[in-house]
This record gives structure tokens, C-alpha cells and sequence, in this order.
């Protein structure tokens, strides 16, 4: 900071005084003084110069990483290579995860550590959802040449009321298709869906189940509902439907014309009755600002297959796909960051038991986990 400091006289004198009005003119050595004084005068731009240059060099770094996490994924041990469909977690630490040949896994320290807890089935564990530590379901699909019957359902649901330890099969009438997905509200509404456009609802947190009308005859792959009457479902042929009195009616969203016919839609996620995102095929994203009713195309920069979403506000979010793919942004998606995932493996599902701890499972006993206080670059401060 040496190269700022200079002498009241010497800036006097910069300001236009004349030597020969300057007693110290007339003594000699003024000459050299005046060279002192323009060596302090050079220095002073190529300081400036530096400190501009420096900032814009930070100011570059932090627009970079503006869009970027500041946390990482890292791969946990699992000791399975099953197919893992899905995860959930009731908070930071306690989760499950399940896949194929009933494969059913839990931590009790966020991921540091899992265990393959007792199969409550030999079937195929699709999804699993809990409202608290004790109570969950699952939803199961049976191998179609398993089946002694055309009777037998292909799909069923299986409760807990002791956090996992023992299940209980709960029948769905009319499951005779396969069922994807379950989602549930909190006031002990819940949906399942799946092949065909079907969709069954229960009024008791899962103790009996209904058949709705199927609004579609298109595979339903996704949703998501923020109260017990407004809800969306996503699936194959551009399916987007929007309800408005908990599934008894269903509206179509309406996508841009051009190129939309081959999007299949695999998850949404909204943050408020308005604003909301769909992920599918091809590194499809698209959003909507009204509810549902239109939308419109993102750029997610990908052409893997993205297979779930999930937004914190409007605007952090996450999404993830096939051959490892994990995207993130912090712009509402108009643009999304790639980040590594550790993994080359599809991920099939993603979940969040806050906006600093997350999850994703997939393919061969896959599981990442991402943690925000990992990898945090501190800006240096400069010295005063």
C-alpha cells in the first residue's frame, strides 16, 4: 500500500504550481525531486491497474460459480448391485431405499452407513413413501410371469407401522395394471398411478383405495400434490394433467406445438399452486408459471434421459438422469449447471430432506449423496 502513499507537497505540486514559484526551485535538486515524483506517479495507475484487474478476476470467479453448488455428491456404500427405484428420507439421517427382488435398504446416519433390512416382499419395491419414523408404504410389482392368473393383481401396497421392521399387504382393488408411483399429502390423501392412465386414491392414509377415471391412456410416471385437492401427474406421450379437486377431475397441460409428441415426461416438482417444473426424455425441461396450464421449454444443455426434479423455491433446483447425470441451477432453470456425480450409472430417483442434504439412487446398488458444507471455496479478503 506504499505505492498510494504520497506527500501533501508533492500532490500540491502535481496540481499545477510552477517550479519558479516554489522556493525549493531555486536551491537545485529539483530535478531529481521531479523524477521522484514521477516515479510515484507511474506507480500509482499500475497499482490501480492490478486492484481493477484482481476484480474483476474475483468478480469473474463468483459469477461462474453463481449458477454452480457449493457442496459435492459423493458415492456411499451400499454391499447391494440391486436397482434401485427409489429413497426417502424423514429427516437429515433416517432413510430407506428400495429397488428390485424386494431389495430394501436403511441407514440411521445419512448414508454414512446401510444395511439390507428383512425383504418385506420378493417382488419389486417401485417406490416408498413415509409420513413419519414409524409410518410408511411401499408399492410393489409382481413379474408378470409369476402370475397363476389373469385375476391376480399386478401391483400392491405394502404398510408399516413400526419404521420398517414388519409390513402388511394392503390389496388395491383393480390393480390389475402395473402402479409406478405414490404420492401423498398431508392430510391422509394419497394417489397411486400408473400404466394406462390408471389412478387410485385412499381417504385413510392408505387403508383402503379407489379407482378415479383414467384421464389418459398413457403411462403415468410422476407427480406430485402441495395440499389434499391440487395436484399434477406426468407421464409418456407429453402427459401433463392438473387437478384441482384431488383427482376427480384432470386438466391437460398444453405444450408448444413443435416436437413434443415424443416427450416422456418421468417427474415434477412445484414450489407453490403456480409455478412448477417437468423433466423427461432426450434432457427435456420444461416449466410453467400459470398452474399447469401451458408450458414452456428449458435448456438443460443434456440429452440423457432425466428421470427426477426437485426445487427448493423459485429458483434452486435439481435434477437427475441417465449415465450419471446430476443437474443443478440456481436461475429457475433458464440455466442449468452439470455436476459430478461419481457415478456412471442412470439415477432414478432423488430426494431432499433439506436444501444441504439430498439423495440419489439408481442402477448396481447406486447411491450419491450430496452435502453442501463439501468443497465450500472461501474468497479470500484482501488486506487493509
Amino acid at each position: 500500500m506504499n505505492l498510494f502513499r504520497v506527500r501533501s507537497t508533492q500532490i500540491r505540486r502535481l496540481g499545477g504550481e510552477a517550479p519558479e514559484q516554489n522556493s525549493d526551485s531555486r536551491k537545485g535538486g529539483a530535478l531529481p525531486q521531479i523524477r521522484r515524483q514521477s516515479r510515484g506517479c507511474s506507480r500509482m495507475p499500475t497499482a490501480r491497474f492490478h486492484l481493477a484487474a484482481l476484480f474483476l478476476v474475483l468478480l469473474s470467479l463468483i459469477s461462474t460459480s453463481a449458477n454452480a453448488s457449493t457442496g459435492s455428491w459423493q458415492r456411499q456404500r451400499t454391499s447391494s448391485l440391486a436397482w434401485l427405484h427409489a429413497v426417502f428420507f424423514v429427516d437429515q439421517n433416517r432413510g430407506w431405499a428400495v429397488g428390485s427382488r424386494g431389495t430394501l435398504l436403511t441407514t440411521g446416519d445419512g448414508g454414512k452407513s446401510w444395511r439390507s433390512a428383512a425383504q418385506p416382499t420378493r417382488d419389486v419395491i417401485r417406490d416408498i413413501y413415509f409420513s413419519d419414523g414409524k409410518n410408511g408404504w411401499i408399492v410393489c410389482e409382481r413379474n408378470i410371469y409369476e402370475l397363476k392368473s389373469n385375476d391376480e393383481p399386478r401391483s400392491y401396497l405394502m404398510r408399516t407401522v413400526d419404521g420398517g421392521e414388519h409390513w402388511q399387504r394392503v390389496a388395491v382393488r383393480g390393480a390389475d395394471v402395473r402402479i409406478m408411483r405414490a404420492v401423498f399429502s398431508r392430510e391422509a390423501r394419497g394417489w397411486a398411478f400408473g400404466e394406462g392412465g390408471a389412478i387410485f386414491t385412499t381417504h385413510d392414509s392408505g387403508t383402503n383405495w379407489i379407482k378415479l377415471p383414467a384421464p389418459t391412456r398413457y403411462l403415468l410416471l410422476g407427480g406430485t400434490f402441495i395440499d389434499e385437492r391440487t395436484g399434477w401427474l406426468v407421464g409418456a406421450g407429453s402427459t401433463i394433467l392438473q387437478t384441482s379437486d384431488g383427482g376427480e377431475t384432470w386438466l391437460h397441460g398444453r405444450l408448444p406445438s413443435a416436437n413434443t409428441a415424443s416427450v416422456r415426461f418421468n417427474s415434477t416438482s412445484f414450489v407453490n399452486p403456480r409455478l412448477g417444473w417437468a423433466v423427461g426424455s432426450g434432457g427435456a425441461i420444461y416449466r410453467t408459471v400459470n398452474g399447469g396450464k401451458s408450458w414452456q421449454p428449458q435448456s438443460s444443455g443434456v440429452t440423457a434421459d432425466l428421470f427426477d426434479v426437485k426445487f427448493f423455491d423459485a429458483s434452486e433446483g435439481w435434477a437427475v438422469g441417465s449415465a450419471g447425470t446430476v443437474l443443478h441451477t440456481s436461475s429457475g432453470g433458464l440455466r442449468w449447471t452439470v455436476e459430478r456425480s461419481g457415478t456412471p450409472h442412470q439415477l432414478e430417483r432423488l430426494f431432499f430432506a433439506d436444501r444441504t442434504h439430498g439423495w440419489a439412487v439408481g442402477f448396481g446398488g447406486t447411491i450419491i449423496a450430496y452435502d453442501a458444507a463439501a468443497n465450500r471455496v472461501e474468497i479470500p479478503r484482501l488486506r487493509r
